[in-house]
């Protein structure tokens, strides 16, 4: 179907074998602006998950053949695709996913057109380890070779972004590159044929936000990925995504969701000794020191709590301000958050709807919670109330909420929400805040903000996280390790992490006669 067939609803399908597939069941979509259905998403079975499986399959020695650079003008062709076709794939992703058009305009759309891009470029350049022992006449070198079929799972929040960042390594993966001295005598007195190779996948995305997937298996076709080579399936975690992981044609996991959902899929891999990437859960904190610039830490506090309705498992839920600026802090954070402007995701808006009703209850059973432990609500969920024009009533709004005069052991402070809720804390001295932001099972991110660049560096390099950012938030390096510790996750991801997860690497001692 073209991208620009829009009938009401949306019916998707899934994509095996190079063709789009009607299904024989069908789940409502919801557009969390309205509370409307807006388009149909296939309810997968196992039939449909082993279908896909068998094509990945029968692809994979096809395309095996196929040469980084041949892998790497295919995926540019699809990240020139994305970007081509910006203005539609971002409108889609706001009706899906409730974030305003802008923002998929200026983060998710490109950002998935740069991880084609940078797996691209980066599967080029990367060599394979070699070394040579002369006293025993022999040369070791390595080689990566793919996984087979990689089963990549992603979530609701940044539904086309983190697809990508899971579909292009997995494509792009794998690579069989000799040391000059071998590669040449290989060449001159052998049969020896030099491949190099890469995965086939199949993709689940969330139920709840399938439709740029959908879009993208159309431009990946026009783009000319060999049928099989990629493939969809739409539906539920329960029944598709369960049939997916245990599927014994499938050889690695990739999961970006919640910790719990991770905890299940581990203990499936675990059985047949399947490779496993977990990207989980977080209960992020930021760190803001007394001699921090606040005319820069405010706007950028309310970026990393707030930015696409706060759900961003790397958005900030927990920031810790040393005392002696805590109410001068406190005060300029609730009057520029108040300023916010929340509405229909098709207006200059800084935040939209929440993703569907039941995280939106979700999101306000911890705002009671809160209240009900003692906490002050300086501005948001029932506090600041919201007037939306029609259709908009019935969307699934909230406004950013600030929260203090928590204890650590509170909910709000210990579990993930993963909305538009912050809750502020003031701190003393630097052992103590250390102490505090470790006191939790997550450990995805941290921010620290201030201007003495050894207590930052001394801070940073004692939490327990897989990222820490310093006077930024959000700026992210593809070419850099990214997963958590503890409970947010197994696994790191980047474009030379990626080659871990997607490739086996096996060492060859060549001895010569």
């Amino acid at each position: 179907m073209s991208l620009s067939d829009t009938p009401n609803p949306l019916v998707v399908e899934n994509f095996i074998g190079g063709s789009f597939v009607k299904s024989s069941k069908y789940l409502d979509s919801f557009d969390p602006s309205t509370g409307e259905v807006w388009a149909q998403i296939p309810d997968s079975d196992p039939t449909e998950v082993d279908d896909a499986v068998q094509h990945a399959r029968n692809a994979f020695p096809m395309w095996s053949k196929t040469t980084a650079a041949e892998r790497a003008k295919i995926l540019i062709k699809i990240a020139d695709s994305i970007e081509e076709n910006l203005d539609k794939l971002a409108q889609a992703e706001s009706k899906d996913q409730g974030k305003p058009v802008s923002l998929a305009k200026r983060m998710d759309i490109p950002r998935a057109a740069l991880n084609f891009r940078a797996f691209a470029e980066s599967i080029c350049h990367h060599l394979n380890i070699s070394n040579c022992i002369p006293e025993m006449g022999c040369m070791n070198y390595t080689v990566r070779n793919p996984v087979g079929v990689a089963a990549l799972i992603s979530p609701w929040n940044l539904p086309l972004y983190l697809l990508t960042f899971k579909i292009a390594p997995a494509l792009a993966s794998g690579y069989f590159i000799l040391p000059l001295p071998l590669f040449i005598i290989l060449m001159l007195f052998s049969n020896y044929n030099y491949i190099e190779i890469g995965n086939c996948v199949v993709c689940k995305p969330s139920e709840i936000t399938s439709v740029t997937a959908w879009m993208l298996c159309k431009l990946i076709k026009d783009a000319g990925l060999p049928n099989g080579v990629l493939n969809m399936v739409f539906g539920t975690g329960s029944k598709a995504g369960e049939a997916l992981i245990n599927h014994q044609g499938v050889n690695v996991i990739s999961f970006t969701g919640s910790t719990n959902v991770g905890r299940h899929i581990g203990q499936v891999a675990a059985k047949s000794i399947k490779k496993v990437s977990l990207e989980l859960g977080g209960k992020n904190a930021g760190i803001i020191f007394e001699d921090a610039d606040l005319s820069k830490v405010v706007p950028a506090t309310i970026n990393s709590c707030f930015l696409n309705q706060g759900e961003i498992c790397l958005c900030t839920s927990r920031v810790f301000v040393q005392r002696t600026i805590f109410d001068e802090f406190v005060q300029r954070l609730v009057k520029e958050t108040k300023n916010l402007k929340v509405g229909p995701p098709i207006e200059d808006v800084f935040m939209g709807p929440l993703v569907s009703q039941v995280h939106l209850e979700k999101v306000r059973s911890y705002v009671e919670i809160a209240r009900k432990d003692g906490a002050r609500i300086l501005c948001g969920e029932s506090v600041d109330e919201l007037s939306l024009p029609a259709p908009y009533q019935k969307g699934y709004f909230i406004r950013p909420t600030i929260i203090t005069d928590l204890s650590d052991s509170s909910a709000c402070m210990q579990e993930e929400i993963f909305g538009p809720v912050v809750c502020l804390s003031p701190f003393d001295s630097e052992e103590e805040v250390i102490e505090r932001v470790n006191n939790v099972k997550y450990g995805l991110c941290s921010a620290i903000w201030g201007q003495k660049g050894d207590r930052l560096l001394r801070v940073a390099h004692q939490l327990h996280v897989g990222t820490v950012w310093i006077n930024c938030w959000l700026v992210r390096s593809l070419d850099m390790p990214f997963g958590g510790m503890k409970e947010s996750g197994i696994g790191r991801e980047g474009t030379s992490h990626s080659l871990e997860l997607y490739t086996e690497e096996t060492t060859i001692c060549y001895k010569f006669q």
